[in-house]
């Protein structure tokens, strides 16, 4: 089979995307998928987005997500993001879009090659003695820390992964936070299902943006995020349960298309 893709990148978070309305690619494939998400030896990315019909007649197009491990997954924000400027290369699309993923409705909207994603409200946050964890479409565990630079993301990430705390509920992704301004903050992931630190990680800095106003670190509701792949920003309202009208922007970039033999 000779598969044609995209390769797309949002601050470093790069994804191979395939254009799957017809349904060429089967989504049980895990081999494949895992095989298209190799750096050495496919087309290398951190996840791989499928873009399909949508059951529902309002929306644009359906996300569907995989990491890099070939399984399907949570929510991606970057991979939203990429997923929009994918759409509107298509011509699906134009300045703004409706799509369902994986955590439900999402809004979009394109400003030259920035791309903001509407964000799920988020109702529950879990603040601890020495971290907060909270779900965006994807579970975070976060740690504010003075040098961010000098933790091993790789090893303490995964060790915070793969504890028993959140055994039950397959992991969970970890962001290693350090203040630099009153309404910036400096964020390294780990990421499960890449296993590994990555550039950036959309749903992890909506995360950290909420726990930072949450536990009072910053009292903006637009946050700034800087990631090793570059800057993001994060606006929201405060409600009474929790956090609204959440809003992730950055750049959604192409980077190649071509052809694959599978």
């Amino acid at each position: 089979m000779k598969l044609k893709f995209y390769k797309y990148q949002g601050t470093g978070n790069d994804f191979v995307m395939i254009d799957n309305r017809d349904k060429e690619v089967s989504k049980n494939d895990t081999k494949l998928i895992n095989h298209l998400c190799d750096r050495k030896f496919g087309i290398g990315a951190d996840g791989l987005i499928l873009l399909e019909n949508s059951e529902d007649p309002e929306d644009d197009f359906k996300m569907v997500y995989f990491n890099a491990d070939g399984n399907e997954s949570s929510m991606c924000g970057n991979g939203g993001r990429c997923l929009v400027a994918f759409a509107n290369f298509l011509g699906i699309i134009k300045d703004s879009a409706r799509f369902t993923a994986i955590d439900g409705v999402h809004k979009a909207s394109i400003e030259g090659d920035v791309v903001s994603l509407k964000m799920q409200n988020v109702e529950s946050i879990s603040e601890n003695e020495d971290f907060i964890f909270l779900d965006t479409g994807s579970p975070h565990h976060i740690l504010f820390t003075e040098n961010v630079n000098k933790v091993d993301i790789k090893k303490e990430g995964s060790a915070i992964r793969y504890s028993e705390r959140y055994k039950a509920n397959n992991g969970t992704n970890v962001n290693f936070v350090e203040a630099i301004a009153k309404d910036t903050f400096s964020v390294r992931t780990y990421e499960r299902g890449v296993e590994d630190e990555t550039l950036s990680c959309g749903t992890g800095v909506t995360a950290v943006a909420l726990a930072a106003f949450k536990s009072s670190k910053t009292n903006s509701n637009k946050v700034k995020l800087v990631t090793p792949g570059g800057k993001l920003s994060v606006s929201f309202k405060e409600t009474e349960k929790g956090f609204s009208d959440v809003w992730l922007s950055g750049p959604a970039e192409f980077v190649f298309k071509g052809e694959i033999v599978c």
